[in-house]
């Protein structure tokens, strides 16, 4: 990385440039085929389980064990969902997002993505694909 002190502001062409490069591409690609479909599939259970409270509160009272019912347990699934959501998300970010970025932005702290060097979004030096 480079020292903040010796850091050149960035040109708007050279945010372009990278926001086109293929590398930037292939991860908002990488980053849409996890959030998408992660985020549709909570909001689908969490739904369901607010209309079975709504619509089926005796089944929601079902008791399980001892005082303990199905709403309950399905309450709480919806914490444990939340905090595997989270480390499924983190472990797609360090294999398949991150070095992407990682590497991005290095290329932009070193100025690759100016204009006139070649690597305005044609050319796929760098990017780890996984």
């Amino acid at each position: 990385m480079t020292d903040p002190d010796e850091r050149r502001l960035l040109t708007p062409e050279e945010y372009l440039a990278a926001q086109n490069s293929p590398e930037f591409v292939d991860l908002k690609k990488r980053f849409r085929a996890f959030a998408f479909p992660m985020t549709f599939a909570f909001f689908a259970w969490y739904l369901l389980y607010v209309l079975l409270s709504t619509y089926a509160p005796d089944f929601m009272a079902t008791e399980v064990f001892g005082n303990v019912n199905l709403g309950i347990l399905l309450g709480l699934a919806q914490f444990v969902t939340t905090f595997a959501i989270t480390h499924l998300y983190v472990n797609h970010a360090n294999k398949r997002t991150d070095p992407i970025a990682d590497e991005m932005r290095e290329r932009l702290e070193q100025h690759d993505f100016r204009a006139g060097t070649g690597t305005t979004g044609t050319d796929t030096q760098g990017a780890t694909r996984v």
